[in-house]
């Protein structure tokens, strides 16, 4: 017993260092750049559905929107943005299979997943939304996209339990934020001269406050 149990712990711990790193993946995102550019913006994350599950962690969101952001929707930014961009997503689905075959690839240590059965699957399927607004915080559009990504876990080609559903979650959001670039490049004509028509941030008298604001004293 004492050595199957040590062929099972070898196994396992064989099989989470033959996964792929998921870190590639998430950093090297493509670059779409649109052909209509916003002013500056900063870009937010707000508190959604994907903080109640399993998901990836609010910084590795807000990285992945900031990279979408500033790489291919809006200009560069510098010490003033025009507006925000805030990140939402109220829908989100996660669903796992294959966690019956666990219990089979244990009984006979990994076999399965030595010949190149997966252990796991997860799938997700979100709903995001990007509002822009302005520096007064005016709403001046919101724009939904969909997105969905199937992650497996597996030796040789697959993901480890610990990076596959955080990995699937951000893929699916990948997914969601391309449609939504594409509709921000169709809008730019039309929330551009509304972002710069408020202007930078100035300072007036300690007291941060828009250009049009400060012009109407």
């Amino acid at each position: 017993m004492k050595i199957t149990a040590f062929l099972r712990c070898s196994l396992l711990a064989f099989a989470t260092a033959a996964c792929v790193a998921p870190g590639h993946v998430l950093q090297h995102l493509p670059s779409a750049v649109n052909n209509h550019l916003l002013p500056p913006l900063e870009p937010t994350v707000a508190t959604d559905a994907l903080n109640n599950i399993d998901s990836a962690s609010h910084d590795d969101r807000l990285r992945l929107f900031q990279n979408e952001i500033y790489r291919n929707v809006a200009e560069p930014t510098s010490m003033t943005s025009l507006g925000s961009a805030l990140l939402q997503v109220p829908e989100v689905e996660v669903k796992r299979t294959g966690r019956m075959l666990q219990v089979v690839q244990l009984l006979t240590m990994l076999t399965p997943s030595l010949v190149g059965l997966p252990l796991e699957t997860y799938q997700t399927t979100l709903t995001a939304r990007v509002q822009i607004r302005d520096l007064q915080g005016k709403v001046l559009g919101e724009y939904e996209g969909h997105g969905q990504a199937r992650v497996q876990v597996a030796m040789y080609y697959g993901y480890s339990q610990r990076h596959a559903p955080g990995l699937s979650d951000a893929l699916a959001l990948r997914m969601a934020l391309a449609q939504i670039r594409q509709q921000l490049d169709t809008a730019a004509t039309r929330l551009r001269p509304l972002l710069l028509a408020a202007g930078p941030v100035v300072t007036t008298g300690g007291h941060p406050e828009s250009k049009a604001a400060a012009g109407q004293h």
